[in-house]
């Protein structure tokens, strides 16, 4: 059996979990909760091994550059966490697409400096 075959199988399995065991709902919810976490890990680990790689440029950003680096960086990752909550409002809405304009203005800025004067 080939790696494509066994990826259906396992796919076909967990909808027959869901469609008929008892509680298909709650091993939905399970399910869904437990690929988020997988793929936010995965996340994770790229973006670290992403940073161990590129330690000399990050620091070679100079105080301000690497501040607004992290700051864009943090400030994204608050506004995604928030998303939920931001989006039922409409002053919400804007301070949503406030804080991730930002936050793409940040970024292309540290980018900017990155290319002209880099390492």
């Amino acid at each position: 059996m080939g790696p494509a075959a066994r990826n259906v199988l396992i796919i076909v399995a967990l909808a027959a979990a869901v469609a008929f065991l008892p509680g298909g709902g709650r091993t939905a919810d399970f399910l869904a909760a437990f690929l988020s976490v997988a793929v936010l890990a995965s996340i994770v680990m790229i973006l670290a091994r992403f940073y161990r790689e590129n330690r000399p440029a990050v620091f070679g950003l100079g105080e301000r550059h690497r501040l607004l680096l992290h700051g864009a960086l943090g400030a994204i990752v608050l506004g995604l966490a928030g998303r939920d909550k931001l989006l039922d409002s409409g002053p919400g809405i804007l301070a949503f697409f406030v804080l991730l304009g930002g936050a793409a203005f940040a970024l292309v800025a540290v980018w900017r400096h990155h290319r002209e004067y880099g390492i």
